[in-house]
């Protein structure tokens, strides 16, 4: 459904009777505004009627003067619930003994989701909300729109940086990481055990956090030492100069700088190889609803190479009209050798080791050479 529709659908439907039912003298309650939580005495409720496009797993946080603003992404307590009986509202309970610097919802509040980004108003701008309901009340807050409606082709922006940036490719199993720096300054961005993360970004299918180094420290020399939060695990050693973004694989065993490829748009649905053939060349042949499909024996070669979670990949491209064809894939050196007929139905990207002896379908995010 278009956007702009969203409200109109909601009208709409309230017209066509999800209404509660009333006499001339009794407001009309729409189902979207319906209570779905309990009141409590000690506490704020609010439901947040969320904006077209809220996925069911969402993370949405509640933030303004009142908890820190920006801050208070991340945190459990101001994390909104999804109602169980309705797929368009959240909710929260807010206790103002909490609150920070006497300020009150008053002052000013919005939402923000992980996937989404801040709430924007229809006329694109952020989103501010002043309600300042009493304890042990219940108050509809409506959201209009999120701000990836604005981002080009609907992919999130990179987030502007303060200096060099240090990204991870977390695949320590840690539940939580930090980054401590000694050398030309000495607890550089903190003292032990180190800064959290700046922030995480998912960038060609590797979800990074990533450190801000600030940009007055440009030029130093550092030693990075990861670790989980102080708690007695910590890697070597990793020196770095602080003049360029720099990505890391970091695992429970040591740090390793990986490359990043520019962001790649694939034509459909991909197949992913991780190629330990030895051949000197490598080509794709198809057969099944469509023979010879994207090209006759032996095949087409690979349609480029895209590093995933630190792993390098070969990759074909299966072109969008093929999609939902079912195949069978033979892969060969250019028609001199040849693997066994791998089934697949274009449906999905897939990611495929293969050797000599066959052809193995791995899982990117724990496959490690």
């Amino acid at each position: 459904m278009n956007k702009r529709l969203y409200h109109l659908a909601l009208t709409l439907l309230a017209l066509t009777g999800l209404v509660s039912s009333c006499s001339d003298k009794e407001d009309i309650v729409f189902e979207h505004e319906r209570q779905q939580f309990e009141t409590r005495a000690d506490r704020i409720l609010l439901e947040f009627i969320a904006p077209f496009g809220t996925t069911a797993d969402d993370k949405i946080y509640i933030i303004g003067a009142f908890n820190g603003d920006s801050a208070a992404i991340g945190q459990e307590q101001y994390m909104l619930t999804k109602a169980p009986q309705s797929d368009v509202k959240w909710g929260i309970y807010l206790d103002p003994k909490s609150f920070v610097d006497g300020k009150t919802l008053a002052d000013g509040f919005r939402f923000y989701s992980a996937s989404q980004g801040m709430e924007y108003t229809i006329g694109g701008k952020a989103a501010l909300h002043t309600d300042n309901p009493g304890v042990g009340t219940f108050t509809n807050v409506w959201g209009q729109r999120w701000e990836s409606y604005y981002w080009s082709d609907g992919e999130k922006p990179e987030p502007e940086h303060d200096g060099y940036v240090v990204y991870v490719d977390d695949q320590t199993g840690w539940d939580a990481l930090t980054l401590y720096m000694w050398g030309d300054v000495n607890d550089l961005n903190g003292g032990w055990p180190g800064m959290t993360p700046t922030g995480t970004l998912e960038k060609d299918g590797t979800k990074w956090k990533y450190f801000d180094m600030g940009a007055a420290n440009t030029g130093l020399a550092e030693n990075l030492i990861f670790n989980n939060g102080g708690n007695g695990q910590q890697l070597p050693d990793f020196a770095f100069t602080i003049d360029r973004d720099i990505y890391l694989r970091i695992t429970a065993n040591g740090v390793e700088e990986v490359g990043q490829e520019p962001s790649v748009k694939h034509d459909g649905f991909a197949v992913f190889v991780y190629d330990e053939t030895g051949w000197d060349a490598l080509t794709l042949y198809m057969w099944g609803d469509v023979n010879d499909l994207n090209s006759g024996w032996p095949g087409m070669e690979p349609t480029g190479k895209q590093t995933v979670n630190g792993v390098a990949y070969k990759y074909f491209d299966m072109g969008a009209a093929n999609a939902g064809l079912a195949e069978n894939l033979i892969f060969s050196n250019a028609g001199n050798s040849q693997l066994a007929d791998f089934a697949f139905t274009i449906d999905r990207d897939i990611y495929l080791h293969i050797t000599t002896s066959g052809v193995t379908e791995i899982d990117p995010e724990t496959f490690q050479p």
